[in-house]
C-alpha cells in the first residue's frame, strides 16, 4: 500500500492550489492528490466564466475579502510567470433607478474598506466605458479581470507533479478507516495510507467531510446557474463585464454580462435549485440528491424565507423572455434572438440547520484532516491563498 503524508480529495482549483502550496513550503512531503472524474477540474472551476474578482462584494475581514485580495494578485503573478492569458479588462456595477443607489454606495464602500481600486461614476463616464448600458450611476473596478481557470489549473497540475506529487483520476474515495495512528483511504483506483487529509470536494464537501468522519452542520445545496451567449452579431453590446447592484439579501449577484477570455460574451447567471448536485442539465435528476435537500430542515426554512426570490429565478430558467428582460434591465437593446443557449454550472452553497447561507469560506478541522466546507465564489480567484491558509495550518502539524 503506497504511504503518503498529505492526501487532498478533490481536484478542482482549490485542491491543486492547497497541493501546489504544501509542495512549495515543505518540498519534500510525500503528497496524493485523489480526483473521481477522469480529469481536473471538472466541475465548478471548469464551469464558471472565468472573472478575477477585484473583492468589492465581500464583508471586510470575512475570509472572502482576505482571501480574494490575495489570492487576486497571487493568481496574476502566477499566470504572468506561467504565460497563461489573462485580462484586466474592470468591470461597472450599475444601478439602473434611483432605488439602487443605496446599494451601490454600499458595495463602493465595502470596496474602499477592503482596498478594491474603484471609483463612482457619472452616467456619462458609463456611457464612455460602456455605451449600451442603460445605468444611471455606477462603479468602475479597473482591477476585476478575466482568465480561463481550466487552463491555470492544468498548469498547477503540471508543477505538483514536477514536484514528486501524485495526481490521481476516477479515484472516488468510498471509505476512511484510521489504522496503526495513520488513515487509509480506499478509493476506486486502490488503498492509500496518509497523516493527514485535506478535504476540498466542492460539490461533494459535506460528504466527504463526513466519510472522514467529521460531522459537518452545513450541508451543500446545489444551484444551478444558466448561462447564454451572445451571438457574434450582439457582442459588441458589451465591451467587458457589466453587473446589476445585487440584492443584498440574496448571495447571487443576479444576471450580467461577462467578456470570456477565450472570446464571446456570456450572459447569466440565474440560480435555480438543482435536482442533482452534478446535473448541468434541466432533466438531470438524483434521487439521493434531492432527498438530501428537502429532508434538511435548513433547506426547507430557507425556502419559506426566500421563496419570491427563487420564484423570480424559476421563472427566468423557464421562460427566456423573463430572462432577456432580466438583461433588457442593463443593457436595453438585447434581443431574444441575440443569445444562445450555453452550458450551466452548479454553485456548491453550504447552508446550515437554521436555513442561513454561509456568507463566508467555511474551513473546519479535526486533528487528522481539514475540511473546506464552503468555497462558492471567487473561491477561484482565492484559491492560491486558501492554499497558503491550509498550508500553514496543516505544517504545523508536521513541526508541532
Amino acid at each position: 500500500m503506497e504511504s503518503y503524508d498529505v492526501a487532498i480529495i478533490g481536484g478542482g482549483i482549490v485542491g491543486l492550489a492547497t497541493a501546489y502550496r504544501i509542495l512549495q513550503k515543505r518540498p519534500q512531503t510525500r503528497l496524493l492528490l485523489l480526483e473521481k472524474e477522469g480529469k481536473l477540474a471538472a466541475h465548478q472551476t471548469g464551469h464558471n466564466s472565468g472573472v478575477i474578482h477585484s473583492g468589492i462584494y465581500y464583508k471586510p475581514g470575512s475570509l472572502r475579502a482576505k482571501n480574494c485580495r490575495a489570492g487576486k494578485q497571487q493568481l496574476e503573478e502566477f499566470c504572468t510567470k506561467h504565460s497563461i492569458p489573462f485580462d484586466r479588462c474592470g468591470k461597472v456595477i450599475i444601478a439602473t433607478q434611483e432605488s439602487e443607489l443605496p446599494g451601490l454606495q454600499s458595495i463602493f464602500e465595502r470596496g474602499q474598506a477592503n482596498g478594491v481600486t474603484c471609483e463612482l461614476i457619472s452616467r456619462e463616464r458609463l456611457g464612455e466605458l460602456e455605451p449600451q448600458t442603460a445605468g444611471i450611476a455606477a462603479i468602475h473596478v479597473p482591477e476585476t479581470g478575466i482568465v480561463d481557470y481550466v487552463k491555470a489549473s492544468e498548469k498547477l497540475a503540471e508543477i505538483i507533479k514536477e514536484q514528486g506529487g501524485s495526481i490521481r483520476t476516477q479515484a472516488e474515495l468510498l471509505k476512511v478507516e484510521a489504522r496503526s495512528g495513520q488513515q487509509v483511504l480506499t478509493t476506486k483506483v486502490g488503498e492509500f495510507r496518509t497523516k493527514q487529509i485535506v478535504t476540498c470536494a466542492g460539490l461533494q464537501s459535506d460528504r466527504i467531510a463526513k466519510l472522514c468522519g467529521w460531522n459537518p452542520q452545513a450541508k451543500i445545496i446545489p444551484f444551478r446557474g444558466e448561462y447564454y451567449e451572445l451571438c457574434p452579431r450582439a457582442e459588441h453590446l458589451c465591451r467587458n463585464l457589466i453587473y446589476p447592484v445585487p440584492d443584498p439579501n440574496f448571495p447571487f449577484l443576479g444576471v450580467h454580462f461577462t467578456r470570456m477570455i477565450q472570446g464571446g460574451v456570456e450572459c447569466g447567471p440565474n440560480a435555480v435549485l438543482a435536482f442533482a448536485r452534478e446535473g448541468y442539465a434541466k432533466t438531470n435528476f438524483n434521487v439521493l440528491d434531492m432527498w438530501d435537500a428537502l429532508s434538511f430542515p435548513g433547506f426547507r426554512k430557507l425556502g419559506l424565507k426566500h421563496w419570491s426570490a427563487g420564484l423570480g429565478e424559476m421563472y427566468r430558467s423557464l421562460s427566456k423572455p423573463a430572462f432577456v428582460a432580466a438583461l433588457q434591465r442593463l443593457v436595453p437593446d438585447i434581443k431574444s434572438s441575440d443569445l444562445i443557449a450555453a452550458p450551466a454550472g452548479i454553485r456548491a452553497q453550504a447552508v446550515t440547520p437554521d436555513g442561513q447561507l454561509v456568507d463566508d469560506f467555511l474551513i473546519e478541522e479535526d486533528h487528522y484532516a481539514i475540511h473546506v466546507l464552503n468555497a462558492p465564489s471567487p473561491a477561484a480567484t482565492s484559491a492560491l491563498n486558501i492554499g497558503v491558509t491550509i498550508c500553514d495550518r496543516l505544517l504545523k502539524r508536521f513541526y508541532a
